[in-house]
């Protein structure tokens, strides 16, 4: 099951950087034996709680961490907000068996990149991690459905310019900076302020919330 090796910020010399983290040994080993047989992608610890999470992230400076929401010592979604507020370039998708709305709501207000149900195959595990690590938002459908239906609508600082209207849109289609700044024409760095200036204007703290949000407004339909 090996798939092409795709680094973070789409630079294929070097692996994703990932963090494994669940309280159960089993279910780490078997994440573990999953991903070492992926190219491009190297794990780098391991973690059984929340609180051992927050450490090693600080250790092992990785580019995505994997995290069980249901843990001992500190829940997954403490852990997700604490390791966010030091390390806000770390992508984390939570894993879990739950499909709880206040829990899917509670990581993706934490920080969460990605919602995805321990249910969810080998193979789109795999998948949402690369596209964690290249900025993009994944979400189980049945979470998204939830999130749709559960998010408040910010009230915006200031309206939204017609091209950082554009950009909304194409992160709500879970499209990079890279992508974003060839669909329009623009660089990459000027790609970053219109996001920033979403971010800000909107009153949001990631690209899934932003994400959201032009679900919610109909910029963008659930694919």
């Amino acid at each position: 099951m090996s798939g092409a090796a795709t680094g973070p910020g789409g630079d294929p010399a070097r692996p994703i950087r990932l963090l494994l983290v669940d309280d159960h040994t089993v279910v780490r080993h078997g994440l573990r034996m999953v991903m070492d047989l992926e190219d491009g992608i190297e794990v780098v610890g391991e973690a059984a709680n929340g609180e051992e999470a927050v450490r090693a992230a600080d250790e092992r400076a990785p580019d995505v961490i994997l995290m069980d929401l249901l843990m001992p010592v500190l829940s997954g979604v403490e852990a997700i907000r604490r390791i966010k507020a030091t390390h806000p370039t770390v992508e984390i998708v939570a894993l879990t068996s739950v499909l709880d709305d206040r829990m899917v709501i509670d990581a993706v207000e934490a920080g969460a990149a990605g919602y995805l149900l321990k249910e969810t195959g080998p193979q789109p595990l795999v998948e949402a991690i690369r596209a964690a690590a290249r900025g993009e938002v994944r979400l189980d459908p049945r979470a998204q459905k939830r999130l749709l239906r559960e998010v408040r609508t910010p009230s915006m600082r200031e309206s939204l310019t017609p091209r950082e209207t554009d950009a909304l849109r194409l992160i709500a289609k879970g499209m990079t900076n890279k992508e974003i700044a060839s669909e329009l024409g623009v660089s990459e760095v000027t790609v970053k302020t219109h996001v920033s200036s979403v971010l800000s204007k909107l009153g949001l703290q990631s690209r899934t919330q932003a994400a959201l949000f032009a679900l919610k407004e109909g910029l963008t339909g659930l694919d």
